[in-house]
């Protein structure tokens, strides 16, 4: 080779790199995000899926609300209220199940900006009859009423909101009471991570084990987890006595995700065994991307460690959005790592976890 086909060769991959660097800082703006955010969420309007107060729509209108926070779309506002005058304003039809609570979340938020008892009454009498009615335990598996790692997503959140939103600390302290149980059922205190359920925990007699040897941790599930506590501790006062019980949680498991975050950004769906599971999970990394940023913003997480991990993540989320707004690599309903997902597989929630790791990256001081 010749050396004006090597300084050829040589300025093309310079040009490639600075593209692609360009390409990657464009991300970041804030007109690129709006601009992502409205179009991942208007194509999930497009594709609906799932029964309005479903747990999956909870999750996904969790993060319309923030996307509408963020761009101030009053096509998404609209959307909202549909929804909430579909649902009569009502939670799912299981009393003591925390999926069913999840959509309340953003009935509380619309409340707030709309002050229409309606919006929320309802979830109030589902709460009243809640706390009158004992919990059904059908040991081994349900031996609590939160007894799945997911329900600290779509649980709390809404308990807390309601109390904030009443001036209520009765809500406040059921939820702290309800969130410690599974704390002490499915926290490993070792990995700082949850098991998805007490199936998933290593005192059992048979134990479960991913094909390595590790445990196994789903990636859905904690990022369910560490999503729930960031809407925990927005709510939270900054002097109620339980917080920093909170606090302490965020901080272990943000320590633990960052260091097993893969090359390309994202993390796998089992988080210790991630050679088993290729292709980056959208759900869980959105999640993920969201609670870290939002450690960041809030002063919880140290800038310098933590920074580059979320830019990294965000850079391999937006890659997994197709041109017209579907996002992608998202694992189906589940209860644990599965290989059962491809660039094409969507659900609801993950498009929800996208729009929320926006609405918190937007706010990033780089």
């Amino acid at each position: 080779m010749n050396k004006f086909k090597l300084l050829f060769l040589l300025v093309l991959m310079t040009f490639s790199v600075l593209a692609k660097s360009t390409k990657q800082e464009k991300q970041f703006s804030e007109k690129y995000i709006k601009k992502i955010m409205k179009k991942a969420t208007f194509w999930q309007f497009k594709n609906p899926k799932h029964e309005l107060w479903d747990w999956t729509n909870g999750a996904f209108f969790a993060g319309v609300f923030a996307a509408y926070e963020t761009t101030g779309s009053n096509k998404m506002m609209k959307a909202m209220i549909k929804m909430g005058d579909a649902n009569q304003w009502k939670a799912g039809p299981r009393l003591h199940h925390a999926d069913d609570h999840a959509i309340c979340q953003t009935y509380i938020d619309l409340y707030r900006i709309k002050i229409d008892q309606r919006m929320i009454q309802p979830f109030i009498e589902t709460m009243d009859e809640f706390m009158a009615t004992p919990f059904p335990v059908k040991e081994p598996l349900e031996p609590i009423t939160w007894w799945w790692c997911d329900a600290l997503f779509m649980g709390p959140p809404a308990f807390v909101k309601l109390g904030v939103t009443l001036g209520d600390d009765k809500y406040l302290q059921l939820s702290d009471k309800l969130f410690k149980e599974t704390y002490d059922l499915l926290y490993d205190k070792t990995e700082h991570l949850f098991a998805r359920d007490i199936r998933y925990k290593w005192n059992q007699d048979e134990i479960l084990k991913e094909s390595n040897g590790e445990k196994i941790f789903w990636s859905r599930g904690n990022g369910w987890v560490m999503g729930g506590l960031v809407r925990l501790l927005k709510e939270l006062p900054a002097d109620y006595s339980n917080r920093s019980f909170y606090e302490i949680i965020f901080k272990e498991m943000a320590s633990k995700i960052s260091k097993i975050q893969q090359e390309d950004g994202l993390w796998r769906a089992s988080l210790l065994d991630p050679n088993s599971y290729p292709g980056g999970e959208t759900s869980g990394s959105g999640f993920y991307t969201y609670a870290l940023a939002w450690g960041i913003n809030n002063g919880l997480l140290d800038k310098e460690t933590y920074l580059p991990v979320v830019e990294k993540a965000w850079i391999a989320l937006n890659g997994l959005v197709y041109k017209n707004g579907k996002v992608g690599w998202v694992q189906p309903i589940g209860a644990d790592p599965r290989s059962n997902f491809t660039s094409a597989s969507w659900e609801v929630y993950g498009t929800g976890a996208f729009l929320l790791a926006g609405s918190e990256v937007i706010k990033l001081d780089r």
